[in-house]
């Protein structure tokens, strides 16, 4: 269905980028695609405490105590960290997370990185301060932006994650093969959509100088979201960041991956980052790209 529709978007962007920008921007509003709970993720997912919010599925685990927030990435869901969760469990933790709207089990559509500052928010509110935030994807500029606008977490954990807010257009219209003219349309009506036509967006929620101890984690070979960006993420946190580099996970395997969720893990548990992954930052990383 994807191949077909990206293939339809591209012939109608050549003789109309207006019109492939405007088809593009409904189908960025409702994706073609929900994630559906694995059978490896079933009885993970079984065991949440469910709450329906304003819409949005929210999942619990554990006994409230030391919270940690997942935040999934584009057609994704909270499911997605089944191994993440279980091993957040055995060390005392209480993972929280949501389905975001039009992702796997919440309806509506697809809401803007302030939709996702509301709906983290609310989880804190309900269930934070947070130990930690971890995030993958898309879900990074999302949470990123959550913490900055004054949401409580003692450490992040950002994997595979976007830093240029304007790389979620790029991303979207590249996973469809659309050009560099419907590219703009969308940006376009994305700000008309959703930010009452303000073009700095772009800018204003791009990741920017954050405060708190971070790791960042990404796949040299990534497929999905450019390595580069990890980069910035790096350059924006300064002495405060740390990076784990890995290979043969690509974008997708790196949540289920054990030495990545024990790496991760042990960044929240621990003062200290491990001196391998800190070294990565201490030698100094070439964040030149």
């Amino acid at each position: 269905m994807q191949k077909l529709v990206s293939v339809g978007l591209q012939t109608i962007g050549v003789l109309s980028p207006r019109l492939g920008g405007r088809l593009a921007f409904n189908l960025w509003r409702r994706p073609l695609a929900r994630g559906r709970v694995r059978p490896n993720e079933q009885m993970v997912h079984n065991a949440a405490r469910v709450e329906i919010v304003d819409n949005v599925k929210t999942y619990a685990w554990g006994d409230g105590q030391r919270p940690v927030l997942l935040v999934h990435g584009w057609r994704s869901r909270a499911s997605r960290y089944a191994a993440f969760i279980t091993r957040l469990l055995e060390l005392g933790y209480s993972p929280v997370s949501y389905d975001a709207p039009a992702h796997g089990d919440s309806d509506g559509d697809v809401v803007s990185i302030l939709g996702h500052q509301r709906i983290i928010r609310g989880l804190e509110e309900r269930h934070g301060p947070f130990e930690g935030v971890i995030a993958h994807s898309l879900g990074v500029p999302f949470a990123l932006y959550a913490v900055r606008e004054g949401v409580a977490a003692k450490r992040l954990v950002m994997i595979s994650g976007v830093a240029d807010f304007g790389y979620l257009a790029d991303t979207f219209c590249a996973q469809l093969g659309l050009g560099p003219k419907i590219n703009q349309q969308l940006r376009r009506r994305i700000e008309q959509g959703y930010f009452d036509g303000d073009d700095q967006i772009w800018k204003r929620f791009s990741v920017t100088t954050g405060k708190l101890e971070l790791l960042v984690i990404h796949n040299d070979e990534d497929e999905i979201v450019d390595p580069a960006q990890a980069q910035v993420l790096l350059r924006n946190y300064g002495d405060r960041a740390h990076f784990l580099r890995t290979t043969g996970l690509g974008h997708r395997k790196i949540l289920s991956d054990p030495a990545v969720i024990a790496e991760a893990v042990a960044f929240l548990q621990d003062s200290d980052v491990h001196s391998d992954v800190h070294s990565d930052v201490a030698e100094g990383l070439d964040l030149s790209a």
